[in-house]
């Protein structure tokens, strides 16, 4: 047995980059862009219309400069309470730059740990120990690992209510865990050099177990304190729930029944086990969470079986990452000894080798049953999760909807994070009803298994369309040379390939996706690509103009930026849109590269966590390993403006193109610095505007660790305001 010291899973630092096709990149077309339209007035101080929760909305109008300005729908509930005019500037400090243990927020507000890993949900599971001894089956009933993205649905009389803060329901996801942290030994690796390479070192039982249970979504009913400002836990609540990588899963829509998902565990391809590594997250117009597997790939592993599968098929593997002999990252849960199992292929389910005579003999499919959008009705304790094919197959980062309206269809945008992978949405076959709202897994029956799904393509002149992935229609049929596609079954499994086939556009790890309440327009962050210009696969070119020098460290476009686009006509179900990049992130002192003219208060860098609260405040989260050396990652308010406010600049690559209009003191700033070694993410706010929630992933030192302790703990942070009144409000009552 070795133990392995400070040995941290892989499931968060490896980024994914599988896509070995010749498609236009992103930034080849910014740097031809012409200036075909006048710009665009910012739209500070409007209104914002209701949009996130369960409800909503709306419709689209020009105003008279011709920016599209969402309006109300009369009667349509709205996830807020009170005026939901947005600041016309941001008026409270901004955080400085931090390095230390500890968080730091705005002058003014409060932030507090609440729901560290392994926080009991129940009585009778004892509280967490620093020794890390907690049993794993406990973890069916505590708080798991690397808290992710989240939403607050407000309860009322135990159903859900769009306007309610006083109770409510915080529903989030544990997206991977920090195994040296999480397991009382560390992480341990039982060695066997007698074994076949991806079975040489082994995991103990018992560590599998309870990283399995400490993945997947938490439900937290939450209470208001008495003293009227922030929220505990109801201990105890029937709605208090885990759902785990052990918990069964119904495929649902095209995918369901399919060959592609027939396994072991189910003949018939309508069920799996377990949803992973859920990162970002999203909420339904019904009032449903829905939550996302992303980097599915590092939990499973594969053996040499190429050669008992199709071509097709095997091609479809290797496009997500899966290619022979891949011994998973460090997760290693297929290699526990099988007598130490606690159900039917406890371990073995993780490995995807082709061993038996069909896919019913074995695991083989087990992979492609992960990587979707899941509906979860948090209101219905006894509820099966339900694995939305119909939204296309792979490393979702989160999903958004854009605002509803009656009698049209309903829309949803999605990010592919991995290296030069696409932008999505999913437009429904069903017309939106109000009469839906509070509709449950119906409802999502109803709007998410049939529809059509579409992959951004960006044209060089700074129009973009949509191209649906459809079978039989743009090369997706059994003609396709690279992987023929049989069935629609086929398209969804192997969106990837699919989306490859009709040209969609390379980006640059697309991941959080948020919609303008204000404008319409959709906002979604490229974190960055450490690889533009450093590999050959990845020049510098017009498709990507920044490579440089970022702080000593020359590694391609470190910083990330923000692009966003307009639907035509405002209308979301529309084939064609209008886009250019709202920021680049960037160090205020790389003077060259910084074309967003950030400033002390509010540069940043690896742009990841996006959220558009209802009054149109723009909340930016970052993951970063490029700046920290100056300031660990953060959480930035910002106001923007509509697509093309700014102007056509050059970077230092001598490449065009545009970027919204200049940073400045007024319209963003940092609001919240976390702690050493952190990532801030997942973000929700209640209806009544005074409580933020962010969470924490892998903190260094000891921040989350129990009093005394030295473990440190991923976390929930609830921001309020001091004088309990509600976040920004120094913005909104100023004369």
């Amino acid at each position: 047995m070795t133990l392995l010291k400070n040995k941290q899973n892989l499931a968060h630092e490896v980024v994914e980059d599988s896509n070995p096709t010749d498609n236009t990149s992103f930034q080849t077309i910014i740097n031809r862009r012409l200036n075909r339209r006048s710009i665009l007035k910012g739209g500070t101080g409007l209104t914002a219309a209701a949009f996130f929760g369960a409800v909503p909305l709306v419709g689209c109008s020009d105003d008279d400069d011709g920016s599209a300005i969402m309006s109300h729908d009369n009667g349509a509930a709205i996830p807020a309470q009170g005026d939901l005019t947005r600041p016309e500037t941001l008026e409270f400090t901004a955080v400085a730059h931090s390095t230390a243990a500890t968080m730091s927020v705005a002058a003014g507000y409060k932030a507090e740990i609440v729901l560290p890993l392994g926080t009991p949900l129940i009585s009778g599971v004892e509280e967490w120990k620093d020794n890390r001894e907690q049993s794993a089956e406990s973890f069916e009933w505590r708080m798991g690992d690397n808290h992710d993205g989240m939403w607050f649905f407000g309860k009322k009389k135990n159903a859900y209510d769009a306007k309610t803060s006083e109770s409510g329901l915080l529903v989030m996801n544990h997206e991977y865990v920090n195994s040296s942290e999480l397991s009382p030994f560390g992480y341990h690796v039982i060695e066997d050099d007698k074994a076949a390479p991806i079975f040489q070192n082994r995991r103990l039982a018992s560590d599998v177990r309870r990283e399995v249970n400490c993945h997947g979504v938490a439900v937290v009913e939450m209470t208001r304190r008495d003293d009227g400002t922030g929220y505990e836990m109801v201990k105890d609540s029937k709605y208090n729930r885990r759902i785990t990588s052990s918990t069964v899963a119904q495929l649902a829509g095209p995918v369901a029944g399919s060959e592609l998902v027939k396994t072991k565990f189910d003949p018939t391809g309508f069920q799996t086990r377990g949803i992973n590594n859920n990162c970002g997250a999203g909420l339904s117009p019904w009032g449903t969470y829905l939550t996302t597997e992303e980097n599915f790939l590092g939990v499973f592993a594969r053996g040499e079986d190429a050669s008992q599968l199709s071509a097709g098929h095997n091609y479809g593997r290797t496009r997500y990452g899966a290619t022979e002999n891949f011994p998973s990252w460090d997760y290693l849960w297929h290699t526990p000894d099988d007598k130490d199992a606690k159900i039917a292929d406890e371990f073995s389910r993780w490995d995807m080798t082709a061993t038996g005579i069909n896919a019913t003999e074995d695991y083989r499919n087990a992979f492609n049953t992960f990587g979707y959008i899941t509906e979860i009705d948090p209101f219905n304790q006894n509820s099966v999760p339900q694995k939305r094919t119909a939204l296309g197959r792979f490393a979702h980062e989160n999903c958004a909807y854009a605002p509803v309206e009656q009698g049209k269809p309903v829309v949803f945008y999605m990010g592919d994070d991995a290296r030069g992978e696409y932008i999505y949405k999913f437009v429904s076959k069903a017309m939106w009803s109000n009469k839906d709202i509070g509709g449950g897994l119906k409802a999502g029956d109803k709007y998410l298994n049939e529809g059509t799904l579409y992959v951004a393509i960006f044209h060089e002149d700074g129009s973009g369309q949509w191209q649906a992935l459809t079978h039989g229609e743009n090369g997706l049929d059994a003609t396709n040379s690279a992987l023929p596609f049989n069935g629609q079954d086929e398209v969804l499994v192997f969106a990837r390939a699919a989306a490859d086939t009709v040209g969609a556009t390379k980006m640059d790890r697309p991941e959080w996706v948020s919609v303008s309440p204000i404008t319409g327009e959709v906002y979604v962050t490229l974190t960055n690509n450490k690889y533009r210009g450093e590999r050959e696969d990845q020049p510098v070119s017009a498709s990507n103009p920044r490579s440089y020098d970022a702080r000593g460290k020359a590694r391609g476009n470190d910083n990330g930026h923000i692009i966003r686009w307009a639907e035509t006509g405002g209308d979301h179900t529309a084939l064609s849109f209008e886009w250019d990049i709202y920021l680049f992130a960037a160090p205020s002192d790389l003077s060259a590269e910084n074309l967003s003219e950030l400033n002390e208060n509010n540069d940043f860098s690896s742009p990841d966590g996006l959220y558009f609260d209802p009054r149109g405040v723009l909340w930016i989260q970052t993951d970063d390993g490029a700046y920290t050396d100056t300031s660990s990652c953060m959480l930035l308010a910002a106001l923007p403006g509509s697509v093309n406010d700014g102007v056509l600049t050059t970077t230092s690559a001598g490449q065009s193109t545009r970027v919204g209009r200049v940073a400045s003191n007024e319209n963003i700033k940092r609001f919240f610095v976390g702690p050493e070694g952190c990532e801030v993410t997942g973000i929700t706010m209640t209806p009544d505007f005074k409580t933020l929630f962010i969470n924490i992933q892998h903190p260094g030192n000891t921040w989350g660790a129990v009093p005394g302790g030295s473990t440190p703990r991923s976390a929930t942070v609830m921001i309020t305001k001091e004088d309990g009144d509600v976040i920004l409000a120094e913005s909104l009552y100023q004369t």
